[in-house]
C-alpha cells in the first residue's frame, strides 16, 4: 500500500524561504491526515510543495504506487472553475488528462459511479459557471477522485459546505480511501471533525512543523495554547469520539 513521507522539506518564493525542514513518518495508504494549523500558517504552500509546483530543499517520499495510477493529485481550495464547461464535461476531462482522447465505457461508468456517490448527478449537465461554491468543491473532489490518485492532496475541500455536506463528504472520504487505498492529507480548520475522521495530524505555525502524529496525541489542551492561543478541553463525547470545546481566546 501507497506512503507518502516528508524528508526534511523546505520551499520557497523566489529568494524567500517559506517553511524548510519539515519531517514526516510515513502517512499509509487507506488512512486520512488532517493538516490543521492558523490562518497564514503555511498549509497552502506546503499542499504545493508536495505536488511539485514550488521548488525547495528536501524529499518528498512516495512509495509503492501501483500501476495505472497517479502518484499524488491536488486539489486545491480555489479550484478556477471553467464556466465553458459542463460539469460532466469537466471530469471527463480531467480523467483523461496526460493521456489519449478515446473514452471507453468503463471510464464513464466510473465517472457516473462518482457523481452518484458525491450525490451531484443532477448537476451533470449544468455548466460550472452556473454552481454554487459548495457545489463547485464537490465538482473539484470527483475531478480528483476520477484520476485515481494514490496520494490525495485536498485543500480545505469542506469550507463553502452547510455542515451536513461536510459530514457526508468526510465520510464518503474516509470510505474510499480505506476501499482505494489512497493516502489523502487533507487541510481543516474544524478541529472536531479532524478528530472524528481523520487518524493522524500534522500541525504547523509560522512555517514550522509543530507536531505530527495520531490525532488524539496531537490535539491537545497544551498545542492549542500554543498555536491558536485559545484556553480549550478535549473531553469524550457519544461513541468513544472525543471533542474539542474551547472555554475563550487568549488575550
Amino acid at each position: 500500500m501507497v506512503t507518502l513521507a516528508l524528508d526534511k522539506v523546505g520551499a520557497r518564493y523566489g529568494r524567500a524561504t517559506v517553511f524548510e525542514d519539515i519531517t514526516t513518518a510515513p502517512m499509509h495508504g487507506g488512512e486520512l491526515t488532517a493538516l490543521i494549523g492558523p490562518n497564514a500558517a503555511g498549509k497552502s504552500t506546503l499542499f504545493k510543495r508536495i505536488a511539485s509546483l514550488l521548488s525547495g530543499p528536501g524529499t518528498v517520499v512516495v512509495e509503492d504506487v501501483r500501476e495505472g495510477r497517479r502518484p499524488i493529485c491536488y486539489m486545491p481550495q480555489d479550484t478556477g472553475a471553467n464556466a465553458v464547461l459542463t460539469v460532466y464535461e469537466s471530469i471527463l476531462l480531467a480523467a483523461k488528462q496526460g493521456g489519449g482522447w478515446r473514452v471507453a465505457d468503463h471510464e464513464l461508468s466510473e465517472i457516473d459511479a462518482i457523481l452518484k456517490a458525491l450525490r451531484i448527478a443532477d448537476l451533470a449537465f449544468r455548466d460550472l459557471g452556473a454552481l454554487s461554491g459548495g457545489q463547485r468543491q464537490l465538482v473539484a473532489i470527483a475531478q480528483a477522485l476520477v484520476r485515481k490518485p494514490e496520494v490525495l492532496l485536498m485543500d480545505e475541500p469542506t469550507s463553502a459546505l452547510d455542515l451536513f455536506r461536510q459530514i457526508e463528504v468526510l465520510e464518503f472520504m474516509s470510505s474510499i480511501a480505506k476501499s482505494e487505498g489512497m493516502a489523502v492529507l487533507i487541510a481543516l480548520h474544524d478541529l472536531n471533525h479532524a478528530l472524528r475522521y481523520c487518524s493522524q495530524t500534522m500541525v504547523i505555525n509560522g512555517g514550522r512543523l509543530i507536531a505530527s502524529g495520531p490525532t488524539r496525541e496531537v490535539i491537545t489542551p497544551a498545542m492549542l495554547r500554543e498555536v491558536y492561543r485559545v484556553d480549550a478541553r478535549i473531553e469524550p463525547c457519544s461513541q468513544g469520539r472525543l471533542q474539542v470545546i474551547v472555554d475563550g481566546a487568549l488575550v
